[in-house]
């Protein structure tokens, strides 16, 4: 991927527009980017119906043709709906159909996956949706409904969780065409977090108390700057000023995870991005990760990608955008 010099994605719009959700897809995907060349992105707005296309907020959109743009597209984006029981127009699933049975891929943001739900696409499939939402998906046959993460890569097949999942998700797919370094630069562009991983908990049960909140984001910090380091929840707690108690409860409540399975996950992130994007061995990757050997890191990656690390990597030695591994 691209598939194509210049990948087209097509963007559903429809009236009772999710502002929000449409403008993840276009931030990402519509935007002129001339400084990656003409293999990036051509995309367009499709109607889902005639008439007046009116989004949240008294945005009016103008399409550039209707349903019939999806059959030529790479990739097709839902960008929310008009909620889990919204009228969803026999056309439009008849044309998400054929664009599935031709394997383009399909991407839902938040109550878009209703769309797909509808459609008979999400059958057998793991999805998400907003959690407010994820009871309701998982009524429809079949749905393999993952009800705490941010998003879900099935393949063709992509799903998000409500509002800012959904660039979490769009800059997952640009992560996959074009590699981490020009995922991250669109990140970067957008002033937001390069890379979330999908498993990572919706949201936040309880919210962070202020005076640890400043400790946390330092502590983070720290371990991310030297992950290669012997970091101890002891040691962690230490740096952070607060009791191993104390730390658990933080950091599950800021990140969804137990302090542990948070520095496995930062560790498996840089690994991710060094084998996207350098030629270092393995076991070297392994050791300035933090985990030491590369059998430990196999068995973490395996465990929480679910490939190894070699055949991860050859997913990504050639980058359609022309950048070189370093």
């Amino acid at each position: 991927m691209p598939k194509s010099p210049s990948h087209a994605v097509v963007i559903l719009a429809y009236d009772g527009l999710c502002t929000f959700e449409y403008g993840c897809a276009v931030e990402v995907f519509a935007l002129p980017r001339p400084e990656f060349g003409s293999r990036w992105y051509r995309c367009a707005i499709a109607a889902v119906e005639p008439g007046p296309l009116r989004g949240t907020g008294g945005v009016v959109v103008q399409p550039d043709g209707g349903l019939e743009l999806l059959d030529h597209a790479g990739t097709i984006v839902v960008p929310g709906w008009r909620g889990p029981a919204g009228a969803m127009p026999a056309p439009l699933i008849a044309a998400l159909r054929r664009a599935h049975a031709r394997v383009a891929r399909l991407v839902a943001i938040c109550a878009g996956a209703f769309v797909l739900a509808e459609a008979g696409l999400l059958a057998g499939r793991r999805a998400t949706t907003h959690w407010h939402f994820t009871d309701r998906l998982a009524a429809f046959p079949g749905v393999q409904v993952a009800a705490d993460v941010l998003y879900v890569d099935a393949g063709s097949i992509l799903t998000s969780a409500g509002s800012a999942a959904g660039l979490d998700l769009c800059l997952h797919v640009v992560r996959m065409d074009f590699g981490a370094q020009v995922a991250n630069t669109v990140a970067r562009r957008m002033v937001v977090h390069a890379h979330r991983d999908g498993g990572q908990a919706q949201f936040v049960q309880r919210p962070v108390p202020k005076h640890a909140g400043t400790k946390l984001g330092l502590l983070f910090d720290r371990v991310r700057e030297s992950l290669g380091a012997a970091w101890t929840v002891e040691r962690m707690a230490h740096e952070a000023g607060l009791s191993v108690r104390s730390l658990h409860r933080h950091v599950r409540a800021a990140t969804g995870h137990a302090p542990g399975a948070w520095l496995v996950a930062e560790r498996l992130a840089e690994a991710r991005t060094m084998l996207e994007e350098t030629r270092r061995p393995v076991d070297e990757i392994a050791r300035l990760v933090g985990f030491g050997s590369a059998p430990a890191l196999r068995s973490h990656f395996r465990s929480l990608v679910g490939v190894t690390p070699t055949a991860y990597r050859r997913s990504f030695t050639a980058h359609p955008a022309g950048l070189p591994l370093r």
